[in-house]
């Protein structure tokens, strides 16, 4: 059992995997026997033994999120497998950070949901954000308590629209207290997303293993494209609280 489910080109620096074993092999040699048998893209980092109601995804108590756009004119192919390229327009990371920030909290986030989803529910904590530029590689963090189908996928789609003035911050928060799926089509290409860390009350891992897995590039040049964007649309009315 995992802690949690990614889609299909989402990386993952520090899933959490639970289950049952009786055998002669000790915990302290239980990494090193899984990596002897998984394939090169999966590797166990730690092992440790846990109480028997521990759960990977019911015991966690937060999960955290890294999404990373290289927003530079050229294409950079060390770069294309672990980010999204945006290279029309210089994004606005303040705007977009002032967006995420709104949303901390616990609310209904249905309008950042995938159809299939088997929740009863909408409703999560988002528990920290950050959003950094570092030249022209801007991370984007999201904790929360736990994530809908899809959510940070189209949530990042929708701050794109907003760095980039195609979509106004009014209408960025209106869809988000409507509900308003519809009005939602772009999610983010999976490359750019990665499972940064799963927390728990009493983490039974050693920090290097679990905790910021994931390196992070850094450029010297800077090759950004021009600040002025599309104006976006009219503001919307308020809608009701979320």
């Amino acid at each position: 059992m995992a802690a949690g489910r990614t889609d299909t080109g989402v990386h993952a620096a520090a899933q959490v995997v639970h289950f049952d074993a009786d055998g002669p092999i000790p915990v302290t040699r239980w990494a090193k026997a899984l990596n002897g048998r998984l394939p090169s893209t999966i590797r166990v980092r730690a092992a440790a033994e846990v109480p028997p109601d521990w759960h990977a995804c019911f015991s966690a108590t937060f999960r955290r999120y890294r999404y990373t756009i290289f927003n530079a004119r050229t294409p950079n192919l060390f770069l294309a497998p672990w980010s999204w390229h945006r290279y029309q327009w210089r994004l606005d990371e303040a705007l977009m950070a002032r967006c995420l920030e709104a949303l901390l909290g616990e609310h209904d986030f249905s309008a950042f949901q995938r159809a299939g989803s088997r929740r009863a529910h909408a409703r999560t904590t988002l528990q920290e954000v950050r959003v950094e530029r570092c030249g022209d590689l801007l991370v984007t963090e999201v904790q929360a308590s736990g994530f809908l189908y899809g959510m940070v996928r189209l949530l990042m789609g929708q701050l794109v629209a907003v760095g980039e003035g195609r979509l106004s911050e009014a209408c960025f928060l209106e869809r988000w207290r409507q509900g308003d799926r519809e009005a939602i089509k772009e999610a983010a290409p999976p490359q750019g997303l990665c499972l940064l860390r799963v927390g728990y009350a009493d983490n039974p891992f050693p920090e290097a293993a679990w905790y910021d897995c994931q390196p992070q590039f850094r450029l010297e040049i800077s090759d950004s494209p021009p600040r002025h964007a599309p104006e976006a649309p009219p503001e919307p009315s308020a809608g009701r609280p979320g």
